[in-house]
C-alpha cells in the first residue's frame, strides 16, 4: 500500500500534473510528472485508470498492482512533486514484471528529462 502522505487526492493536483508536467509513455502505462521546487511535501502520486481497460475489478486489480510498483520507486522522485501514473488498455493483462519494466523505463526517461533541464 501507498502511505497516505504520498498520495493524491486533489482534482487540482491531478489536474495541474498532467497539464504542466512532462509526459513519458510507454505500451502499458502513462506517466505524467511535474516537480514543484516551492513546495516542501512528500512527492505525491495519483492513479488514473479508465473504462478502457475493463470493468470496475479489473480497474482495481491494476490500481492495486500500479501502487505496489510505484511504492518501491517513491525514493527516485523529489519533494514537492506530483506523479500521475495513467494505465493504458494492456495492462488489465500485463503481468507485474512487465508493468514493473514499463513504470520504470518512462520514470528513468521523465527523472533524465528533469536533470537535463536543470543542468
Amino acid at each position: 500500500m501507498l502511505p497516505s502522505g504520498h498520495r493524491m487526492r486533489r482534482r487540482e493536483e491531478f489536474t495541474s500534473a498532467v497539464r504542466r508536467g512532462d509526459r513519458a509513455g510507454r505500451p502499458h502505462l502513462v506517466l505524467h510528472l511535474q516537480l514543484r521546487d516551492d513546495v516542501d511535501e512528500p512527492p505525491r502520486v495519483g492513479f488514473t485508470v479508465g473504462r478502457q481497460v475493463g470493468d470496475a475489478v479489473v480497474r482495481n486489480r491494476v490500481r492495486r498492482r500500479l501502487r505496489h510498483i510505484v511504492r518501491e520507486h517513491l525514493h527516485r522522485l523529489a519533494p514537492g512533486s506530483l506523479l500521475v501514473v495513467r494505465a493504458n488498455a494492456k495492462a488489465a493483462s500485463a503481468r507485474h514484471d512487465e508493468l514493473a519494466a514499463d513504470l520504470d523505463a518512462a520514470l528513468d526517461r521523465l527523472l533524465r528529462r528533469q536533470v537535463k533541464r536543470r543542468t
